[in-house]
């Protein structure tokens, strides 16, 4: 088991980080029961509700010093799988593990779905329909759709009956790709975006699915994922010619909720001084839902 570090001069930066992992770990350990924990409450001798330090440190299989020395902020040596076994036993939510990891100075896990979080669908739902009559859509971690409002159906062409991937839509669906005057500019950018999400999962086999079902159905597709560019989700402008709306110039922004890191919300906000704004309102009301439904041949 590790020993205690050598006392060398820190900043106040250091010395509060370890501050706050003593009180951390002291506030997580007191709301932890004997019962939850498995163990005999023992009494009247337990002065206190929560753990023993001693308890902890042989549930997470770990020396009573070195947990104690933890506990104290001593700037001691952790490591992921040791911090670990302390997260299970204290009951830390995911966010709670990864801000053990930051106190502790190591580089936190990815974030995951803690399962209280995991329903939240609903609320989303209520987000992009409220940003009628702009769309808006909801996709995972592989550009999968999983909600979309009104207006990304009539403006994107997002719709059943397609691949529910954006990434491939993006490539195959002739609908959206007639309608993006600027799809040749944007293409790279797209397929950089996505390689950035590959990177940070590059033993995840979902998106060695998609990619391999991309490069399949598209030989752009196969194009640009060999010339290995790299960019993040951010702004992306594009230009529309929709049929019976004409021109829309939007700028497309990914936000992420950090409760779910499984899901991008993708809004489509209007230029200002273009038109679009007059322009989705006008296709999102009663008569441009109609002509939509039934545009007038060229």
């Amino acid at each position: 088991m590790a020993t205690p570090a050598r006392t060398t001069t820190t900043g106040n930066g250091k010395a509060h980080r370890l501050a706050e992992l003593r009180e951390f770990l002291m506030s997580r350990r007191a709301r932890v029961t004997p019962a939850l924990a498995g163990l005999p409450d023992g009494g009247a001798r337990r002065r206190t509700p929560g753990l023993r330090r001693e308890e902890v440190a042989v549930l997470a299989g770990v020396g009573v010093s070195w947990y104690q020395w933890l506990e104290q902020g001593r700037d001691i040596t952790v490591s992921p799988q040791v911090l670990d076994s302390v997260g299970r036993v204290l009951r830390l939510t995911s966010a709670e593990r990864r801000h053990l990891y930051v106190l502790a100075g190591l580089n936190p896990p990815a974030p995951e779905v803690d399962p209280a979080d995991a329903d939240m669908c609903d609320g989303l739902r209520r987000l992009i329909d409220a940003w009628m009559p702009f769309p808006a859509h909801i996709m995972d971690r592989y550009w999968n759709v999983v909600l979309y409002n009104d207006a990304a159906s009539l403006v994107l062409g997002l719709r059943p009956g397609i691949v529910q991937n954006c990434l491939i839509t993006f490539f195959t669906d002739d609908v959206y790709r007639t309608r993006a005057t600027t799809w040749e500019q944007i293409a790279p950018q797209v397929v950089a975006q996505f390689r950035a999400g590959c990177s940070e999962n590059p033993e995840d086999e979902g998106f060695q699915a998609v990619v391999a079902d991309a490069k399949e159905a598209s030989p752009e597709f196969a194009a640009l994922w060999e010339q290995r560019d790299i960019a993040p989700g951010g702004q992306m402008r594009k230009e529309l010619e929709h049929p019976t709306a004409g021109t829309l110039q939007v700028e497309s922004t990914q936000l992420r909720v950090p409760a779910r890191p499984d899901l991008a919300i993708v809004l489509h906000t209007p230029l200002p001084g273009t038109g679009t704004e007059e322009r989705l309102k006008w296709l999102a009301s009663p008569e441009g839902r109609r002509d939509a439904m039934y545009p007038v041949p060229g």
